[in-house]
């Protein structure tokens, strides 16, 4: 979520107002903004669309809920040291939390182990241990509509008779202190991003939160006058036209058979009628196509933990399986890559199958993923239910990722267009009556340079580095993988470094290279790249044949508040990944919006961007999805390329024969390794298209009245990229709930009747 204070004042128009009080006091807003910490509840994308999302529903008008853990740890805070990433716990609320409000009488019980005992009245979960989750309340407020939203996050606490109503031995000290054992599991956050870690903290964690939230939910319905009882029981008939639940990737899968487990065990509805239920209330957003992402739990695990939902899963599958026999008779190859249990070695549960089955929509992130799910991921499933499978494009709020972090050139576009364009991002088309316009071609490139001016002083009093502000800033940010191929940018940087001492009287266009973000802290190599860039950093940066020419920078500790303060200075936005491999990516879109040109594959959101701004204003370079593909038939030989691409050779054995690390010769032996055997990422293939290409952009960088006009055609084709186009698309094509433009009349006035409720009383 990053910071709250600034968003909150710009979303109820207060901005004005709290600089002007705050300066009367004698004090400076922004130093009191710096003050606040990072709400850094999430990895890195997917965490960020989410926030994203929530400023977006409420902004639309929706009545709708964010549901997640209030990690004590969060992200954890990246130290640099000796070129290394260290990291340290993250105790953002070591000084309190002003935004949120627990809601103790909320509170809910989580089961966790136990038993199961079946009867003629049904299954009965029995002798679990019980967790509390209280919930802690963020008001989510929409963008000048006077609609608040919650964000409600739960915090695991410890009955108060934990550990001391069981026949008990006696050590009451020791009872009390093994409540930490309960409260551990809203205690961190795992930091891995696009990998699976299956340790049972984890799926504590993912169960935590689903069951909590679903007794939430239900309670809510029933409260409503549309959970109507019937002498005793609810009605649950309406409840699929009432609530709408969209699980962000498969970390909320178990919500499926725990909504069957209370629809089936306690409310005693027949199996058929809850599935149905269940299935239309569900929907799935998939995020990524890496195996390794892919979540797949022990059968042993859940069995252990939550054994009645293990039943409940292999019972779904059951029913799964003989539909689709009744279909393919015979074909037993076609269940077995089907089945939600994978068989062979430990037997697993398949998260993401189960995802696919409990949900009425399923839908990637962006054109070119969607159809991957729908062709290569999943290719059984979107034969069987082509109907079921749709795109949503991933979208960025342009209040924080415009107005908050770049006034400057919010202010300007507002001069020529109006205001209204915050709402609707779409009027950014209106730009491309001003790509011509002499005065607003100077304007935006004075915008930009002043950002940059900023940037510079801060990366000065931050990192001690003097950069030139007329460089172009050239920024790589984003979690650090191999499949984003930070390592391809890194032989860039190399071989630039080699042209310029080759040749030091040639014409060379300064670069200021800027790389950031964190590493999963078990990510060997991952780790080993942010060691290289700084490694590659500390002789490029100290060599006084270079000079200004080419800096070189490791952005420590990447977050949003950072990402607020880079973004609006770049020049050139990094965008790599081999094609394929990105779902959508939405930093991308932050860039394109804040006055940055994309270097990029053909991957992800980068296809839309192309077809929105035209290819031409885009840098666009390497191997497409097919040319990957051919390339994995034929079979990738790394050798080939080293062998034909001196350039590419010589800054690879650099790297081996320890030029950036004298110390330590063999330090880099396993990235090179790497390289040459096991790079699923195919670095070496793209490395010659990605060079020429970065000589086309130095080239037009030289032109500054080109390269910014291909920046206004740039931000005039970013409105597709707002996540209220996106947040749109769901409530028409998934939730079927229909968004308001009303601005709900505020508090000090009279409200009328009509006014209570959104159109037709429905929450998402």
């Amino acid at each position: 979520m990053g910071r709250t204070l600034q968003n909150t004042m710009i979303n109820l128009g207060l901005q004005n107002a709290c600089d002007e009080a705050v300066y009367q006091l004698g004090l400076d807003m922004e130093e009191l903004e710096e003050i606040e910490e990072d709400a850094g509840l999430g990895n890195g994308g997917l965490g960020r669309l989410a926030a994203c999302f929530l400023d977006s529903m409420a902004t639309l008008g929706l009545a709708a809920y964010g549901y997640g853990i209030r990690y004590e740890y969060g992200i954890f805070n990246q130290k640099i040291r000796d070129g290394w990433q260290v990291e340290e716990a993250d105790d953002w609320l070591r000084h309190g939390n002003p935004w949120e409000k627990a809601r103790p009488e909320y509170m809910l019980p989580v089961h966790f182990y136990g038993r199961v005992e079946h009867s003629a009245s049904g299954a009965k979960w029995i002798d679990t241990q019980v967790v509390l989750a209280l919930p802690y309340d963020t008001p989510v407020p929409g963008y000048m509509n006077n609609t608040v939203n919650t964000m409600r996050l739960w915090s695991a606490r410890a009955p108060n008779d934990f550990n001391l109503r069981d026949f008990n031995v006696g050590d009451y000290i020791q009872a009390v202190l093994d409540r930490n054992l309960a409260e551990n599991i809203s205690r961190v956050l795992y930091p891995n991003d696009n990998f699976f870690e299956g340790k049972e903290l984890r799926l504590k964690q993912e169960y935590f939160v689903v069951a909590a939230t679903l007794q939430d939910i239900i309670r809510r319905f029933k409260a409503s006058k549309f959970g109507s009882t019937d002498s005793v029981r609810t009605v649950f008939d309406s409840f699929p036209d009432q609530v709408a639940i969209q699980l962000n990737d498969t970390h909320p899968a178990m919500a499926i058979p725990e909504l069957m487990r209370i629809f089936v065990d306690i409310e005693k509805l027949p199996w058929d009628k809850a599935w149905d239920i269940t299935k239309r209330t569900f929907a799935y957003t998939n995020h990524t196509v890496l195996p390794e992402a892919l979540e797949r739990w022990p059968v042993d695990l859940v069995e252990k933990l939550l054994p009645r939902h293990l039943q409940i899963i292999y019972e779904i599958n059951q029913r799964h399986l003989d539909h689709i026999a009744s279909l393919f008779p015979n074909d037993v190859d076609r269940l077995r890559r089907m089945s939600l249990i994978e068989e062979g070695g430990t037997k697993r549960i398949n998260m993401a199958h189960l995802c696919i089955v409990g949900s009425h929509a399923v839908n990637g992130v962006a054109k070119i993923h969607s159809e991957i799910v729908k062709t290569q991921v999943f290719e059984d499933f979107a034969a069987l239910e082509p109907e079921k499978f749709q795109n949503k494009t991933n979208g960025i709020t342009p209040r924080r990722w415009l107005l908050l972090c770049n006034p400057g050139l919010a202010e300007l576009i507002a001069e020529k267009i109006g205001e209204d364009y915050v709402r609707d991002l779409s009027q950014l088309t209106k730009l491309h009556e001003f790509v011509d316009d002499d005065l607003f071609i100077r304007e935006v490139a004075k915008v930009k340079q002043e950002n940059k001016v900023k940037f510079a002083l801060y990366l000065e009093k931050e990192y001690k580095v003097k950069i030139n502000p007329s460089s172009m800033f050239d920024v790589h940010v984003k979690r650090i993988h191999e499949y984003k191929r930070q390592l391809m940018n890194c032989l860039h940087i190399i071989t630039m470094y080699n042209r310029i001492r080759r040749d030091p009287a040639k014409l060379f266009v300064p670069r200021t290279v800027i790389i950031g973000g964190k590493a999963a802290p078990g990510y060997h190599m991952a780790k080993m790249i942010i060691k290289l860039i700084n490694a590659v950093a500390q002789v490029v940066n100290n060599d006084p044949m270079v000079g200004s020419k080419l800096k070189v920078i490791f952005l420590e500790n990447y977050r949003v508040s950072l990402a607020e303060k880079v973004i609006p200075a770049t020049d050139l936005s990094e965008q790599i990944s081999t094609a394929g491999t990105e779902a959508s990516g939405t930093g991308n879109m932050k860039f394109m919006l804040n006055g940055a040109l994309t270097i990029g594959t053909m991957d992800g959101a980068n296809v839309e961007m192309a077809e929105e701004a035209g290819e031409e204003n885009l840098f666009i370079f390497g191997m497409r999805v097919e040319d990957v593909t051919e390339l994995d038939r034929k079979g990738y030989n790394a050798q080939l390329y080293y062998d034909r691409l001196p350039e590419l050779k010589q800054a690879v054995d650099q790297i081996k024969s320890g030029f950036f690390s004298p110390k330590d010769p063999n330090l880099f032996n396993d990235v090179v390794n790497m390289l040459f055997h096991h790079d699923r990422f195919k670095v070496f293939a793209d490395y010659e298209a990605y060079v020429k290409c970065q000589e086309k952009v130095s080239e037009l960088y030289l032109n500054s009245k080109a390269w910014t006009k291909k920046v206004i055609r740039n931000i005039a084709a970013a409105g597709k990229f707002s996540s209220d186009r996106t947040i749109k698309e769901y409530a028409r094509d998934i939730w079927h709930v229909e968004p308001s433009d009303l601005k709900i009349p505020p508090p000090n006035e009279p409200r009328d009747a009509g006014q209570d409720k959104t159109p037709n009383g429905t929450t998402a």
